[in-house]
């Protein structure tokens, strides 16, 4: 009889060792615990010691801290047509771990699969240049539209960043050629620019001389100066035009009767 009530009462405490084990949970700094009460949410405890009434309560583990994770390449067709591969990187954090764990089942999982199609749904709204070109406010377009759609499972999308833009040789060499045609474009604008400027300065020279005689006769001075000296066995000796057309009126004048 001693020997059953000592067996008894050692079978006893060890339940309640047992008990008293399984209602002490610990959180550290990043962690939190949602407690559920006979299957209803009741509250979100931790960080530190949490006491759980076994078999009442039941506890769902959330960590808090910012996850990364990549988006497999996605096939991307661009408003121009253009196929590409694209993929990106998503930094997220858990920043209400009621929804967390109540509004989505496996979150990790459903905020990659959103990623997945939110990205190919946002670069395809854009050409390849856009997309080669601008790609911080893609970033930003991308993060935003993520953000709003993760919010209802209290998911908060920190950073979307595009890594890769994977294009077909084709593309590559097309591209090249564009580039290359722009080049010329700009290298022929910019020479036409020049003359257009240039006829511009020589007509307003054109006009100066014309309104002043004395300026003309210096400029004939300054070429015949400018030829002297290449030392040229040549020197041609410019005649005013006015000097010309009198001398050409003079011979050709009928004689007076």
């Amino acid at each position: 009889m001693i020997g059953f009530t000592f067996g008894f009462s050692s079978l006893l405490v060890l339940l309640v060792a047992a008990l008293i084990a399984s209602s002490i949970r610990i959180f550290r700094e990043y962690e939190r615990g949602v407690v559920f009460m006979l299957g209803r949410f009741w509250k979100v405890k931790g960080p530190g010691l949490v006491l759980i009434i076994p078999v009442v309560q039941q506890v769902v583990r959330i960590d808090l801290r910012t996850v990364v994770f990549d988006v497999p390449p996605q096939d991307v067709i661009t408003r121009d047509n253009v196929s590409v591969k694209v993929n990106a990187v998503v930094y997220f954090r858990v920043v209400d771990p009621e929804k967390a764990v109540i509004q989505v089942a496996r979150y990790f999982e459903a905020t990659s699969q959103l990623s997945q199609t939110t990205l190919r749904a946002v670069l395809g709204k854009h050409e390849l240049d856009e997309l080669l070109a601008e790609r911080e406010q893609l970033n930003a377009d991308i993060q935003k539209v993520l953000d709003a759609q993760t919010d209802a499972w209290g998911i908060k999308v920190a950073i979307v960043e595009i890594k890769h833009v994977d294009i077909n040789e084709t593309m590559i060499r097309a591209i090249a050629r564009q580039a290359e045609a722009e080049r010329e474009r700009r290298a022929k604008v910019i020479h036409a620019e020049g003359e257009l400027q240039a006829s511009q300065q020589l007509l307003q020279a054109a006009q100066t001389l014309a309104r002043e005689p004395q300026a003309m006769q210096l400029r004939y001075l300054q070429t015949l100066t400018t030829i002297a000296a290449d030392k040229n066995s040549t020197i041609v000796f410019p005649l005013p035009v006015d000097l010309l057309n009198a001398v050409v009126d003079r011979l050709t004048r009928p004689p007076a009767p």
